[in-house]
């Protein structure tokens, strides 16, 4: 699965404000539901649920918080480049300025279980991080995302 198939120059936000972890989840949760048609309380629940089994902040200034959500047909993305970084009680305990929510189907399986891999691949690329945090606009930003490697 690329990441075309889930994310979208729409769907890239920069600069967004958020005051801590939760605002974020929130706002990030909101952001896809008006599109999904799906609360975004129940989002947000499910974030938070997946949050307390530990932290998706995965080093680096980077963050990838997902679950599988009742209802969704098939992955959907979120990218978030921060105004400013967050305690996102991430493994190396540095503050998080990129943020990819992914949300998955209850039953994923097959190529739908890739989604997940194929972003944290991007992520853990040191000049896709730098070129996310110096783009200059959303589509940039989302180039940077989608290009690809080598």
């Amino acid at each position: 699965m690329d990441l075309e198939d889930f994310l979208s120059p729409d769907r890239v936000v920069i600069d967004l404000r958020a005051a801590n972890k939760t605002a974020l989840l929130r706002e990030l949760a909101r952001r896809a539901s008006v599109e999904l048609g799906i609360s975004a309380d129940t989002i947000c629940a499910a974030l938070q649920k997946r949050e307390g089994l530990g932290s998706t902040g995965m080093g680096h200034g980077f963050a990838i918080p997902h679950t599988a959500v009742r209802d969704l047909r098939a992955p959907f993305g979120i990218l978030a480049r921060l105004e400013q970084p967050l305690d996102f009680d991430a493994i190396d305990g540095q503050p998080v300025d990129l943020v990819f929510l992914l949300l998955l189907p209850e039953a994923s399986q097959g190529p739908q279980l890739n989604a997940l891999a194929s972003v944290a691949r991007r992520f853990r690329d040191a000049s896709i991080l730098q070129q996310l945090r110096t783009a200059k606009d959303v589509r940039d930003v989302y180039e940077a995302m989608v290009a690809p490697v080598g």
